[in-house]
């Protein structure tokens, strides 16, 4: 499937897969490699003869396989620069690179990571580790003087903060779109976006109480959410908005597990699918903190141990 995944196809390989074509429903939808190798090169080179279901160019083709045409064509796993700290050389700066400037284990970063990932431009958008714990000063300096991540270097400028970066990448870069037309979801869209902050409050402050009970009230919040619109995720398709809440509900599922034998998922149906859909996304899981240093960090963090 790699050469498949970069658009470099042979015949044999196309024909190996035995997918079966119809007729593509609807034409908006992002077109993937391989879709578009089926539709624009492979006419020119399989005849009727040879393949049963070849069609003329003009007609639109979908794969049984609908994912394959609407999800971000992945690859192999993506191999993670070296992590920059206050002995590391700044890149050249401005220099027309597009560079997105993040912290491996934050989770902050992680939701324009994430939005990077799935809109397919690992090649079009560098990742620059920093080391929060031993930052360079250059990058205070010279890049983000508010000396925090993520931040994106893009067309000579400098912009940040996480749910700005997650909608600037969805609007100003290709793939495929994050948020939706229809008008009661890019409304819903917005309320649940803005709930995030109330949402990460609700859980860092439940320490200081009976924590399960208030970390309860958080997640049901999002269970119901959840029920709003058919479909597994918090639009009913995925969106921008999955990709914010997960990088939070990550950790603290797994802290809450560890350490309070707590489970958010129970009694929380949807909120258990949406966990395990998202975990079907390689854009997502190849992301994920490290389970350790999750827990010992929110350990020290907010148990002091």
């Amino acid at each position: 499937m790699q050469n498949i995944v970069s658009g470099d196809v042979s015949i044999q390989e196309i024909l190996a897969l035995n997918y079966t074509l119809t007729p593509l429903q609807n034409k908006n939808q992002t077109e993937s490699p391989l879709y578009k190798y089926i539709r624009y090169s492979l006419p020119f080179l399989i005849s009727p003869n040879t393949c049963p279901t070849h069609k003329p160019l003009t007609t639109v083709f979908r794969l049984h396989f609908s994912n394959l045409l609407t999800m971000p064509a992945t690859s192999v796993k993506e191999v993670l620069p070296p992590v920059l700290d206050s002995t590391s050389q700044p890149p050249p700066l401005f220099d027309g690179t597009t560079r997105l400037y993040t912290n491996l284990q934050c989770p902050f970063a992680q939701r324009v990571w994430i939005t990077r990932n799935y809109k397919g431009l690992q090649d079009k958008i560098m990742l620059v580790p920093i080391d929060l714990a031993n930052r360079p000063a250059w990058y205070k300096e010279k890049v983000y003087p508010e000396n925090k991540v993520p931040s994106l270097e893009h067309d000579n400028k400098i912009i940040g903060e996480s749910l700005d970066l997650v909608k600037y990448l969805n609007t100003h870069f290709e793939g495929p779109a994050l948020l939706p037309n229809d008008t009661a979801k890019k409304e819903f869209a917005e309320e649940l976006l803005n709930h995030t902050d109330t949402f990460n409050k609700q859980l860092f402050s439940s320490f200081k109480g009976d924590t399960t009970k208030e970390v309860g009230v958080a997640f049901d919040y999002l269970e119901s959410a959840l029920e709003k619109f058919e479909g597994p995720f918090f639009l009913g398709e995925i969106s921008l908005v999955d990709f914010a809440y997960i990088p939070f509900v990550e950790r603290f599922h797994l802290f809450l597990q560890e350490v309070f034998k707590y489970d958010v998922t129970t009694g929380r149906p949807k909120l258990a699918t949406w966990i395990e859909e998202l975990n079907k996304i390689d854009a997502y899981t190849e992301t994920k903190a490290d389970p350790e240093y999750v827990v010992n960090f929110y350990k020290k963090r907010l148990l002091g141990q």
